[in-house]
């Protein structure tokens, strides 16, 4: 999301439309900054895809960013047209949230576009529905259990990331079980896992260990082969679909002739 809060995107607030938009009112005498393109997508890059755990802005999903004086537009995009619904309204919900807690801001519209049911999840956002009465005849409920389950498996990726840098250096499967995450380099890799076991409520400081289970176990040293072995599988899984989704909104979004590399189009800057 950096992290998504268990219910972020079920919030209220929001007004029917067919984009999330809200406004702010603030008192006359109070000094009105205003946000420009570069600190919107700064927050953007806290929205993760809840399956792929990246940001939306390095995968290419945020199409635009137009500022102007405290209106802000995003229009978002996916890498096909059939992408699951529950994340893509996860990610919406969650770019209208960060975008209008940025200061300055006095309305946000937030636009999915290219996406079979994107008029029910910008009007479920917009309206602050909630998933379930954006897709009355299809949701069991809303979406809080859905990103644990993915925030789980992130956290299994992160830790075979961490885990498979340490064995490089010698030590054995079993070995790891008697390490704490103060044991471990630092690297970006273990900012990631600190990072989404405190989102998990499980302990990330130096002294906790670094092999537990997703509920915050210990494990020991004859845990520790197979417990690796499926997270391992959980990380070759998420970058596998994280390439797919980077190749698919390549080939969907390329423009004609040769591509410069510039997915994103910022508009507007401070009034």
């Amino acid at each position: 999301m950096t992290g998504h809060a268990p219910d972020r995107g079920l919030g209220n607030g929001r007004r029917a439309g067919s984009t999330a938009s809200r406004e702010t009112h603030r008192p006359a005498t109070e000094p009105s900054p205003r946000p420009d393109p570069a600190a919107v997508r700064a927050a953007l890059a806290t929205v993760r895809d809840p399956e792929l755990d990246e940001p939306v802005t390095d995968l290419g999903f945020v199409a635009e960013i137009r500022v102007e004086g405290g209106e802000v537009s995003i229009r978002l995009r996916l890498p096909t047209y059939f992408c699951a619904p529950n994340f893509a309204y996860l990610m919406v919900a969650d770019a209208y949230d960060v975008v209008s807690a940025l200061p300055g801001v006095e309305r946000v519209a937030v636009r999915l576009e290219d996406h079979f049911a994107a008029s029910e999840i910008n009007a479920g956002v917009a309206a602050g529905q909630g998933f379930a009465a954006a897709f009355p005849a299809l949701a069991d409920g809303e979406l809080a259990q859905v990103r644990r389950v993915f925030l789980r498996k992130a956290f299994l990726a992160a830790t075979e990331r961490v885990c498979a840098g340490v064995l490089r250096d010698g030590l054995s499967p079993d070995a790891l079980a008697g390490l704490r995450l103060g044991d471990v380099l630092p690297s970006p890799d273990l900012d990631r896992l600190r990072r989404r076991r405190a989102e998990l409520g499980l302990p990330d400081d130096p002294d906790a260990r670094l092999l537990v289970d997703t509920d915050g176990r210990p494990l020991h040293r004859d845990e520790a082969a197979a417990h690796l072995r499926f997270a391992r599988v959980t990380r070759v899984g998420v970058d596998a679909n994280t390439a797919l989704c980077r190749t698919l909104i390549t080939t969907r979004y390329a423009p004609p002739g040769p591509r410069t590399g510039r997915t994103t189009r910022q508009v507007g800057g401070p009034a």
